[in-house]
């Protein structure tokens, strides 16, 4: 009996130590799961954080679209990718701190107790912000992972054909559409786009359509006119609607800009003289809101690519530089010139290419603070009137659209090389022409090496003068 006690007791002492030993890997002051409104909370502020930022290891678009310069470094404006591996930067933010959060965000959402319909809804919101997502991957990249992408027990994932990935991106928004319920609720406050309301997605998800369908405009015309055509009645139908994504006025949650312009001290950026020069040129009221006042007590952007002085030049407006300006996902006015391009193309949509070329015009003034009058003004100039303005539609509208994007860098370069207009130029002393694409990240190159190499070659090679699958003409 005496040996029984002792070999129990020995047997309580060492599971009681493999417990001690196995507490030892719990940091008490993290959480031990996180609930799903968390991941899908952070999720779209990692999103909006990197559309946002000025970081030149993360985020150059306002410098390729030549809406804004540098002043002492002009790496990042002469194209120069490399140095900062801006696309390993890119890549990963969208990956890992975006997509992969979505995706857990719906393992934990089946494991919750949610009425049925708002389940439903918080998984369709899900699928849309995803597709948004992979479509800032694949008009960067061009072919990317898509169907093997997010697996944790897949490293080497293989790289999907970008065109068949967007088609099975649009098949997915429309799934996602079909399964909003308006009457139902979604993640509330924790949305941090729309507090959770469904009929607000929904208008969301039908205009992303419609740009999603205009991109393949120039490949597919028959499934573009398709596609566009069954989004356009559900489409944004006024700056109310608009995804808008508010920062406060006190760290963490401040507007990225004003961490970068302002609170680090840094002089780094100015205004371009590129699109100082063109809004001049027309007269644009939008001048004042989006650029400060030079040296002079007027309006000048520093010389594209070129070393730049920062007292001499235009700087991005007080208002962006303030730590609460927001950062937006979509707009009207992005919408409406969309409308106005399909009624160009031959596509069945109300109304005229002229009307909603001035709608779109009239949102955009009348976002930055412009009034109605402004915009009229502005449209009744033969320089802007679209009876009257210089070139195709395509200039007409590229260039207005090249204008109003402003603060979306990336969509300003995409719909760039998309419709090739406005005339930009690359600085004398540019690495390359200006970038059509970005090369895929080292790491990639690297480490799933035989997947890169397959995907190099389909695209005609990892270049940044590589034409991408919508870039035709």
């Amino acid at each position: 009996m005496k040996k029984i006690l002792i070999i129990s007791g020995l047997l309580l002492a060492l599971g009681s130590c493999r417990k001690n030993i196995e507490e030892l890997n719990i940091d008490p002051k993290s959480a031990s799961s996180v609930p799903s409104k968390t991941l899908f909370s952070n999720a779209q502020r990692n999103l909006a954080r990197n559309f946002a930022t000025p970081s030149v290891n993360v985020n150059i678009w306002r410098l390729i679209a030549q809406h804004w310069t540098e002043t002492t470094y002009t790496d990042e404006s002469n194209y120069n990718l490399g140095t900062r591996d801006i696309p390993q930067n890119w890549w990963f933010n969208l990956y890992r701190d975006v997509l992969n959060n979505f995706e857990e965000c719906k393992k934990v959402i089946s494991t919750e107790a949610l009425d049925a319909n708002v389940r439903k809804n918080q998984l369709a919101i899900i699928d849309i912000m995803q597709v948004f997502s992979y479509h800032y991957i694949l008009t960067t990249f061009g072919n990317a992972p898509y169907s093997e992408a997010l697996n944790i027990n897949n490293l080497l994932p293989k790289y999907d054909d970008a065109k068949t990935a967007y088609d099975a991106l649009i098949t997915k928004l429309d799934a996602a559409i079909a399964n909003l319920n308006t009457s139902a609720g979604s993640f509330g406050s924790a949305d941090l786009l729309y507090g959770g309301d469904v009929a607000s997605w929904e208008k969301f998800a039908n205009s992303f359509k419609l740009k999603m369908g205009m991109m393949l405009a120039d490949y597919d015309a028959t499934k573009s006119k398709s596609v566009v055509e069954a989004a356009a009645a559900g489409v944004f139908a006024s700056n109310d609607d608009n995804a808008v994504f508010h920062f406060l006025t006190n760290p963490p949650s401040t507007n990225p800009v004003w961490e970068s312009l302002v609170q680090s001290g840094r002089k780094d950026f100015v205004a371009a003289n590129t699109i100082v020069n063109a809004m001049k040129a027309l007269n644009d009221p939008r001048v004042p809101l989006y650029f400060t006042k030079d040296a002079s007590n007027d309006y000048s952007g520093g010389i594209y690519g070129a070393s730049n002085n920062y007292a001499t030049y235009s700087k991005p407006g007080d208002d962006i530089q303030a730590p609460n300006f927001p950062t937006w996902f979509m707009d009207y006015a992005e919408v409406e010139f969309l409308l106005a391009e399909a009624i160009e193309r031959g596509f069945s949509i109300s109304g005229t290419a002229e009307s909603h070329y001035n709608a779109a015009i009239e949102a955009s003034i009348e976002f930055w603070g412009g009034s109605a009058a402004d915009a009229a003004t502005y449209l009744a100039q033969p320089s802007v009137a679209y009876s009257t303005a210089t070139g195709t539609y395509k200039q007409k509208i590229g260039t207005q659209k090249w204008i109003a994007l402003y603060e979306r860098g990336h969509d300003a370069w995409t719909e760039w090389r998309r419709l090739d207009y406005p005339v930009l130029v690359a600085p004398p002393n540019a690495l390359s022409v200006i970038p059509l694409r970005f090369t895929y990240p080292t790491s990639e190159q690297t480490l799933n090496r035989v997947n890169y190499n397959s995907a190099s070659a389909a695209i005609g090679g990892d270049k940044v003068d590589t034409k991408l699958w919508f870039d035709k003409n």
